[in-house]
């Protein structure tokens, strides 16, 4: 049984962490799974978003202890733990959680450019209480994407909290009844995939790119990105269709 499988849904590819026997902690096999995956997804030009989640009811529960005690490593040069934690992707990636997303498993969906969870799923980074630190994106990203004294409570004690009380600070894009996380993961990723490659790539890049940028140079900084999107085929193709009253066939070039 491999410890990650890919599948398809039109072009959209989802990426299952399938460990579920150990809450699909985090192993080497896993780690190198999941790079592979971004791989193929990223080369293959009929793949556009890619949905990210976990086998048995559980999203992930952070890195394999015993893995870890074995000497296992979980980190993939260049991407960081699980393959992604310090990837650099292109193409837009949805965590779909179910369960529990603890620890390295809360620093993939947080790696993630959108997330949706079931109002079952629990979310944590409990390193501090195993002597540890979430050293994967935890301390850097949450504070990003969460009010910076919620973050730090959630770092500092370690306790877990639930999917509703995140999303009411803005971190989860959609909740959903229990199971229900990747059908409503495909939706989102389908309305996504409809729009024109090269606009999703350069609006992800500017999104990831600007955080460090200085305000006076950002707008030049944007259009050396952007303003190539204007001289496509795409944007003459989304005028063309648009005035036509037709679906836009996208060409990515």
């Amino acid at each position: 049984m491999a410890a990650v499988e890919i599948e398809f849904d039109g072009n959209v590819a989802i990426v299952t962490i399938n460990r579920p026997e150990a809450k699909n902690a985090i192993n080497r096999a896993a780690a190198e799974g999941i790079a592979a995956a971004v791989d193929e997804v990223e080369r293959r030009k009929d793949v556009a978003v890619a949905i990210l989640t976990g086998a048995g009811n559980t999203f992930c529960a952070g890195m394999d202890l015993k893995a870890f005690l074995a000497g296992e490593q979980v980190r993939i040069e260049g991407r960081g733990f699980g393959g992604l934690c310090q990837a650099k992707l292109i193409k837009p990636m949805i965590a779909a959680v179910e369960g529990y997303a603890l620890a390295g498993g809360f620093e993939l969906a947080l790696a993630c450019d959108l997330i949706v969870a079931s109002e079952a799923a629990k979310f944590g980074l409990p390193e501090v209480k195993r002597g540890l630190v979430a050293n994967a994106g935890g301390l850097v990203r949450l504070p990003k994407q969460l009010p910076r004294r919620i973050a730090t409570a959630m770092i500092l004690t370690g306790d877990l909290v639930t999917s509703a009380y995140l999303e009411k600070y803005g971190l989860i894009n959609s909740l959903t009844p229990a199971g229900g996380a990747l059908a409503e993961a495909k939706k989102i990723a389908h309305v996504i995939a409809a729009n024109g490659p090269m606009a999703i790539a350069a609006a992800r890049k500017v999104l990831e790119d600007s955080q460090d940028w200085a305000v006076s140079d950002m707008f030049e900084k944007q259009n050396l990105i952007t303003l190539p999107v204007f001289k496509s085929n795409d944007a003459r193709e989304g005028a063309t269709a648009f005035a036509q009253k037709r679906s836009p066939v996208w060409s990515g070039t």
